[in-house]
């Protein structure tokens, strides 16, 4: 959960405050520069081929290694918020957000996902989320279904990013949209059948979780689908 700057304000420390205002100031002068013709061809590039690798060779600005330092300054609770706050104020363009994703540790690549879809990239930024989701990190898996993904994720990956959740226990509560999405989608419902029947066929239990995304397949007033075999008790 991102927590505004106001709630930040009242929570942070007096030296902690200072350097958030510092690194919001830097944020925010970046994103009044005039744009080189450097960093059209960066942002460009970056969005015609939307490859992770376009912004490397150019430099950073200065926030952005106050986004590193986030946690170090304003403690690891408070990280994600303000490393949003910096990406927003920034108006982080692809090059900025794909490097501090690539170079980053888990909990940086975490605060980008939960940002995406505060930014004005379209839908240039899918690789990092397609890359999260590959990933084991239940943590990232949890960011990239976001908002970002519900708006941008073709519905064959959706799909895979429902699944992937419901393999790694990712709670479907994260999965943004979720009920607007699955509405109807008999694709989802097949594999979500399937996958219970593989649940069944090898004496494990069927996630709750899963029954409530099969449920949400189900076209606006008709009964929800059935899963393909009742579940085991735990006594069975």
């Amino acid at each position: 959960m991102l927590t505004s700057r106001e709630e930040l304000d009242a929570e942070l420390g007096e030296a902690a405050r200072a350097w958030l205002d510092a690194a919001l100031a830097e944020a925010a002068d970046d994103a009044a520069r005039p744009q080189t013709a450097a960093d059209d061809a960066a942002r460009s590039d970056a969005a015609a081929d939307a490859s992770r690798t376009a912004a490397s060779p150019y430099a950073s600005p200065s926030w952005e290694l106050r986004y590193a330092a986030a946690g170090r300054h304003c403690g690891q609770r408070h990280a994600d918020s303000v490393r949003s706050l910096l990406l927003v104020e920034a108006r982080a363009p692809l090059a900025s957000v794909t490097r501090l994703y690539d170079q980053g540790t888990a909990a940086e690549r975490r605060a980008v996902l939960l940002t995406l879809h505060l930014l004005d990239l379209g839908d240039t930024a899918l690789p990092l989320v397609e890359d999260a989701l590959r990933a084991n990190d239940t943590r990232l898996v949890a960011a990239a279904v976001g908002p970002y993904a519900a708006e941008h994720l073709a519905p064959h990956a959706w799909r895979h990013a429902v699944l992937k959740c419901l393999f790694t226990e990712v709670p479907v509560t994260a999965v943004a949209r979720l009920a607007d999405r699955a509405r109807g989608d008999t694709e989802l419902a097949r594999m979500l059948t399937d996958f219970a029947a593989e649940r069944t066929a090898a004496g494990r239990p069927v996630p709750e979780d899963l029954r409530t995304a099969l449920a949400l397949t189900a076209p606006a007033g008709h009964p929800a689908p059935p899963t393909a075999a009742p579940a085991p008790t735990e006594e069975s």
